[in-house]
């Protein structure tokens, strides 16, 4: 390709809308471009890239027996109704009538969609298992679209749908799908971990992710991982060993009211009453579904929002607002407490649970109660895990400690059981011929998403520095001086020899001056440069240098072709 016939708008200054360097560097190297909120045009760049990538996840899939089908961004809204979706998944999803005044969603995932499919249509225990997957376009109305493509509204996904008659059969399927994971993001040049994660909306019994570990601020995520065990998970499903020296058994003392001018926060209230923050208990209100609802956790650790969510069932779930918690406290922000507090169920921790002579708000200004404890002075509505994990903590499953990592999604697998099977009716006889619900998993990848993902990791200073197996070209020819017949003539015999081999090739035919045509070959990233200059080539030579390299190498013009495989070779 040349750079003349393409369409490259690459940008020299820094785009305010990107918080990101990978969005930032998708931005400026013309490789994207935003229309709307959370939605971006992919330029012909970023669409090979997509291209490229989807490949290897299509060789994959289909090395472990999977097979490629397409289905409808939209679907009847019934069949998300009789799963109970419709309701769960709230307003990320898109909604609409046809002139018919049929209900349709536009799906965000297809498991409804995938089962109505084979539902009827697998009857017998001989039919499975069965792997279904597509590559397709999916919407989701994120509230708060940011990130590029990393969280955006429409963007492209391959999911898988596994149907199996055994318990055992699904867990081969899965493990095959784990397997074929592990292999797609190796190719794209990404070090994955495969963590334990919440199942969400997608219900079923388990759930894994599959995070790209990153040192830049695009950890949308945290990861908790015990390097001694091999223990791993997100910070919204992990759980933790508490290491805090707790007496259980300590004599309750009288409650008493205290005065705490100007204390409202954990930091203030310890400072002023001379106390360590795991003697306080944090009372978080919180609207569930419009409702309120109080979450009571150690003043030292934080409520996990995910856990609560769950507890209670809901399907939102955010903080009350301060007018909220003077309502139903009394009070304002910072002096909740659940002595007295009517009408509000109570959700306590474990860790609040194990206390003797606590500390809470009073539900009134500046002031707090002493000596409280459980049962006691209040009532708890339910004792649950509601305690956000965090990095060095103890595991779970041995005595070490859990270390925190900033990571990116870039993938997904659901253990879904029968829930999609059961609600949708999809059976099949078995071999004594008794009807028995199917037993499916999900499984995920961002087509989009994980590009970007990579460029966290694979950029410099300049710009990107693409891997090879997902560079929308592997070459770069860059003639100095296209004013220069010799040059010219010696960038278009490469460019054919190079496409002949089987070699991509972006040729920069553009009457630029040299510092830009550099500048921009370091923006986009290409693995390769080569560069043909009047000094080198009255030897007979042209300059080869790796984008990830600061080492120039000079060539014969006659040997281009294998000095490219070889350093292609040495780079992969």
């Amino acid at each position: 390709m040349r750079w003349t016939q393409t369409y490259i708008p690459t940008l020299r200054q820094r785009q305010t809308e990107a918080e990101l360097i990978s969005h930032q560097l998708l931005l400026r190297g013309g490789y994207i471009r935003k229309l709307a909120s959370g939605i971006y045009l992919y330029l012909p760049l970023m669409q090979r890239v997509i291209d490229k990538f989807a490949d290897i996840v299509r060789e994959e899939m289909n090395a472990k027996g999977a097979i490629e089908i397409h289905m409808s961004v939209l679907c009847p809204a019934e069949i998300w109704q009789a799963t109970g979706r419709y309701l769960s998944v709230g307003k990320e999803q898109m909604r609409m009538k046809d002139r018919h005044d049929h209900e349709f969603v536009m799906c965000g995932t297809h498991e409804e969609t995938v089962t109505t499919l084979i539902k009827g249509e697998v009857k017998s225990y001989r039919q499975l298992p069965m792997n279904l997957y597509q590559i397709q376009v999916k919407f989701r109305d994120e509230i708060r679209p940011r990130f590029g493509l990393m969280r955006g509204r429409e963007f492209i996904m391959k999911d898988a749908y596994t149907f199996d008659a055994t318990q055992e059969s699904f867990d081969e399927s899965y493990g095959k799908m784990v397997d074929a994971y592990y292999r797609i993001f190796k190719r794209a040049g990404m070090d994955t971990v495969k963590v334990e994660s919440d199942t969400g909306a997608m219900g079923g019994r388990a759930a894994h992710e599959f995070m790209f570990l990153v040192d830049t601020n695009a950890g949308e995520e945290i990861v908790l991982i015990c390097d001694k065990c091999g223990y791993a998970a997100n910070v919204e499903k992990a759980e933790f060993r508490d290491t805090v020296k707790i007496d259980t058994k300590a004599e309750m003392k009288a409650m008493e009211t205290v005065d705490t001018p100007g204390a409202a926060t954990i930091e203030e209230v310890t400072a002023f009453l001379n106390v360590k923050a795991h003697q306080l208990v944090k009372t978080l209100l919180y609207m569930a579904d419009q409702k309120p609802v109080a979450a009571l956790v150690r003043g030292d650790r934080d409520v996990n929002e995910i856990k609560l969510k769950n507890t209670l069932g809901a399907i939102e779930v955010e903080l009350a607002t301060p007018t909220q918690i003077e309502e139903y406290t009394g009070a304002p922000v910072g002096f909740a407490g659940p002595v007295g507090l009517k009408n509000v169920p109570l959700i306590v921790d474990p860790l609040v649970a194990k206390l003797r002579n606590f500390i809470v708000g009073a539900n009134a200004n500046e002031k707090h109660i002493i000596n409280v404890n459980l049962d006691r002075d209040f009532k708890a509505t339910k004792v649950v895990d509601i305690s956000l994990a965090r990095g060095g903590d103890g595991c779970p499953k041995c005595n070490a400690t859990l270390d925190a990592k900033n990571a990116i999604e870039v993938g997904n697998t659901f253990q879904l059981g029968t829930k999609y099977s059961d609600s949708l009716g999809a059976k099949f006889l078995d071999a004594e011929g008794k009807e028995q619900p199917i037993i499916m998993g999900s499984y995920g990848i961002g087509i989009t998403r994980t590009p970007q993902a990579v460029l966290e990791k694979y950029h410099d200073e300049k710009g990107i520095i693409w891997p090879q197996s997902i560079a929308p070209y592997l070459v770069e020819i860059i003639p100095l001086s296209v004013e220069n017949q010799a040059q010219v003539d010696t960038a278009e015999r490469l460019y054919k020899e190079l496409t002949e081999a089987g070699i991509e090739v972006l040729v920069d035919d553009r009457d630029e001056r040299p510092g830009v045509k550099f500048n921009d070959a370091d923006l986009i990233g290409l693995p390769m440069r080569v560069t043909i200059g009047d000094k080198s080539l009255k030897q007979g030579k042209i300059e080869l240098k790796a984008r990830s390299e600061d080492k120039v190498e000079l060539v014969d013009v006659d040997k281009v072709v294998a000095a490219i495989r070889e350093l292609a070779e040495r780079l992969n």
